[in-house]
């Protein structure tokens, strides 16, 4: 089997991770990326590591390509209003923004602060989480992307969530500085950004609204700190449990939930450096280590997430996606480890 792909907004992060990974995709070639302030651009002038890869050139948004897969990486508010169009010209329509993550337009309205542009649609998306949605997302025509934070929450407590074992969570969230996009900002600007700790939603984050959607409507808050890392995101969730539970019972639950999944790994090792998953050894990599702990003194939970935002968080479960929507295995394109050291 072989399909074409577009990438409409490629010269930012996730549009980059796209390219990479069509470029070494064996059933999906890459034939149009556009741009609009690099039109008749190399692809390496905003991605310097694909040099010498790709022979394409940056092209117009208005300058559409049939093909069978479109990518929309395009600003929050900016995708929606063009699914039907691209609908038209491919099978499949992949958003990477926040416009189609929520079913309910009145959930939309209350995360974003605004009515969705085009409500008609959100029945129609699938939330691209294989994790959670993989018989959805079989033949689906319009699939949505991720938050990278809600990725992360969603898939510490999945298990948890499934079991009945969560009574009250509270995630505490660090995020590297790529999360905030390739377009400068104060909060990206060096001299902010470097050796900072800085906490920038202590409450109240859209993201919830995915979460929300995901796993109910549990009592779950998160706080997220900025640190200086540029990809990345882990999750320490800190869960008030329904009953006591032990290790073992631990494992128990996060081997029945994970066991099958290609991208999930057990990390809860008794020692060693890397006993609990760790953001900086997933760069490049679509998997999500999660692991968990126990204060047996209080009898709390800790659950953790880590994965890489701009893969697992984004482009990496987009293409995970893809594949399930057009009949591929599940892991073409996707199997490359992450580097250590990074």
């Amino acid at each position: 089997m072989s399909f074409t792909a577009s990438i409409v907004g490629a010269s930012g992060y996730t549009g980059g991770e796209l390219l990479r990974l069509l470029l070494a995709h064996p059933h999906v070639r890459p034939v149009q990326i556009t741009s609009r302030s690099l039109v008749g651009q190399p692809a390496h002038r905003a991605h310097p590591n694909l040099r010498g890869h790709t022979g394409l050139l940056f092209t117009a948004p208005t300058e559409r390509e049939t093909c069978d897969v479109v990518f929309l990486c395009l600003p929050h508010g900016e995708s929606a209003p063009l699914v039907e169009h691209y609908l038209e010209k491919a099978r499949l329509v992949v958003d990477l923004s926040a416009d189609l993550r929520l079913r309910d337009p009145a959930a939309y309205e209350r995360w974003y602060g605004k009515p969705h542009p085009v409500p008609s649609l959100l029945p129609r998306a699938v939330y691209g989480l294989p994790e959670l949605t993989r018989a959805s997302l079989r033949n689906a025509s319009v699939v949505s992307g991720v938050g990278c934070n809600a990725t992360a929450m969603n898939l510490a407590l999945l298990p948890l969530v499934r079991a009945g074992l969560v009574e009250r969570a509270i995630c505490d969230i660090k995020v590297g500085s790529s999360e905030a996009g390739a377009e400068p900002s104060a909060s990206s600007h060096h001299p902010d950004r470097a050796r900072a700790v800085r906490t920038y939603s202590p409450a109240g984050h859209r993201h919830l609204g995915e979460v929300e959607q995901a796993l109910g409507p549990l009592p779950i808050d998160a706080t997220i700190t900025a640190i200086e890392m540029v990809r990345g995101v882990l999750c320490t969730a800190h869960v008030t449990p329904t009953r006591p539970l032990t290790q073992k019972d631990l494992w128990q639950v996060y081997r029945e939930a994970y066991s099958a999944e290609p991208f999930v790994r057990l990390v809860a090792d008794r020692n060693g450096l890397h006993r609990l998953p760790d953001p900086k050894i997933l760069a490049g990599s679509n998997h999500a280590d999660v692991g968990f702990a126990i204060d047996e003194r209080s009898g709390r939970i800790i659950a953790l997430c880590a994965i890489d935002n701009l893969m697992k968080g984004a482009a990496g479960s987009a293409v995970q996606s893809m594949n399930l929507a057009l009949g591929l295995p599940e892991s073409a394109g996707l199997t490359f480890p992450g580097l250590n050291p990074a």
